[in-house]
């Protein structure tokens, strides 16, 4: 079978969010599932199978990161479309069957891909102890980012001491359920973007992920209060880097970007 190694959130080779695709005929027991994403060892491997008969999704579709399954995962989802779009398995929009309901992946003429994804609800939380000395930074706010993200969301003080963050990610995992997301303004907005991160996700397997969709789901809505906009650019600062357009629709977010094809070939299993 086909696989390939795509990197999202970007429009270059060997930057953004590199994902595994193997679309399938049907998916085959977990722990197969679980093994291949650890072969591949990415920050997540997404498997997808047509569904013939179904009026409300035209793909099932999962996530898993070397070490679990995930609940929701932009990046690998990008990807994923990217692959239909662009061998012509699927033309237009795709509806995606998933654990975080049915989500909607359309592409655009330019090339990029724009997710409809939940919107994360935002949780104002006093800051657990031990986090500012385990983040190596001390945060202005903290929000719990609700069980389908399953983050703690901080702001620090500025875009320099996000890039600059050395945390101790042994003991960040004590404070989430998949990890920590360091955020602040953008220094200069003429740059191309609004805000930065960083995703710290070590309960799943992932020391740092490079650009983090689900994760702006959060970022998108506590921005926007903060900046007066429904629409903003983020950028992810991990050594890989790569940017997502936000938009707010209600309850919704939506995710924009682009994808690469970088690696295909056969998995011999």
């Amino acid at each position: 079978m086909r696989i390939r190694i795509v990197d999202a959130f970007t429009d270059r080779p060997f930057a953004g969010n590199p994902a595994g695709v193997l679309l399938l005929d049907a998916f085959p027991d977990d722990i197969w599932l679980q093994n291949v994403a650890l072969e591949v060892n990415h920050a997540e491997t997404a498997f997808a199978h047509p569904l013939h008969e179904d009026d409300e999704a035209d793909w099932a579709l999962r996530w898993f990161t070397p070490a679990s399954e995930v609940a929701m995962c932009g990046h690998a989802t990008l990807a994923t479309a990217h692959v239909l779009h662009t061998t012509g398995a699927h033309e237009g929009p795709v509806r995606f069957a998933t654990r975080s309901g049915v989500l909607v992946a359309t592409p655009a003429e330019d090339g990029s891909v724009t997710l409809d994804f939940p919107t994360a609800p935002l949780t104002p939380v006093d800051l657990p102890e031990g986090v500012a000395e385990a983040l190596g930074a001390e945060p202005r706010t903290a929000f719990d980012t609700g069980p389908q993200v399953g983050d703690l969301l901080v702001e620090v003080a500025d875009e320099r001491t996000v890039h600059t963050l050395r945390p101790d990610l042994k003991a960040l995992g004590a404070h989430s359920e998949r990890g920590l997301i360091a955020t602040a303004r953008a220094d200069d907005p003429t740059r191309g973007y609004d805000f930065v991160s960083r995703c710290f996700f070590p309960n799943v397997g992932i020391d740092e992920d490079p650009v983090t969709g689900s994760a702006h789901t959060a970022l998108a809505p506590y921005w926007s209060e903060r900046l007066g906009r429904t629409a903003l650019t983020g950028l992810q600062a991990s050594p890989r880097c790569g940017l997502v357009r936000t938009e707010l629709r209600g309850g919704r977010t939506l995710l924009s970007g682009r994808a690469v094809t970088v690696i295909e070939g056969d998995l011999l299993v």
